[in-house]
């Protein structure tokens, strides 16, 4: 048995602009290595960085407070709601608006229904913040019916922004079914039989967060292993 871990997160680096008209994150030294010098014996230095951001940055989860005044925050969803979750790809590219067809045939019950668009190839230029896919309020319904655990995607926002209103959020948080948003890479996905991983620090008060999302494959290597949606 081979174990594959594959990155579905983007990169965040200072000045960064995930989210259009939110500001980009600054990254830098609280103490520089340089500065660091005067405290420990010759050739030992350290670097401890600092980082000042909004929470909507980079490949990001969203739980129940940041849509719901009242709703858990980062601190209280548990680890199984977001961590090695059995998942499903759901092949989406060329679609603006996806609608629930797209999850009739598929078993999306206690899993992580990651849907995949292709719209990273935008990411970090203009692009990227118009025209994205998005999922339907009809969509969402059907997730929420039908238990999904966690729904991904791999563009600018689940929701048409087009819009003021934002019924996957409402509808998909409002069930305790975590987002994920901002993924990247999913064209290295099977159709299903992998895990999905998207973990966020524990914080008070806080509905979303960077996390470093990945897949993990298990294969034998025989020809009866899904292939990924490129191939």
């Amino acid at each position: 048995m081979i174990q594959q871990f594959i990155d579905l997160s983007h990169t965040i680096f200072d000045g960064l602009i995930t989210y259009k008209g939110l500001p980009a994150p600054i990254i830098c030294d609280y103490i520089s290595r340089e500065q660091s010098k005067k405290n420990y014996d010759e050739g030992t230095t350290f670097q401890i960085g600092k980082i000042e951001m909004v929470t909507n940055t980079g490949t990001y989860i969203d739980c129940p407070f940041h849509r719901f005044e009242h709703g858990s925050d980062l601190s209280e969803i548990k680890l199984e709601q977001f961590a090695d979750l059995e998942a499903i790809t759901i092949d989406a590219r060329g679609v603006l608006d996806v609608g629930p067809e797209f999850f009739i045939d598929k078993e999306v019950r206690n899993k992580a229904v990651i849907v995949f668009t292709d719209w990273a190839r935008n990411w970090n230029t203009p692009g990227y913040f118009e025209g994205h896919p998005y999922l339907t309020g009809e969509a969402a319904e059907y997730l929420k019916a039908h238990q999904a655990k966690l729904v991904g995607i791999d563009s600018h926002n689940i929701d048409d922004t087009r819009i003021r209103s934002r019924p996957v959020h409402t509808t998909l948080l409002g069930a305790d079914i975590l987002i994920v948003e901002h993924l990247c890479n999913l064209g290295e996905l099977p159709a299903n039989g992998y895990r999905f991983n998207a973990v966020p620090p524990k914080f008070k008060g806080a509905g979303t967060f960077p996390v470093r999302a990945y897949a993990k494959l298990e294969t034998d290597d025989s020809p009866d292993f899904p292939k990924t949606m490129r191939h």
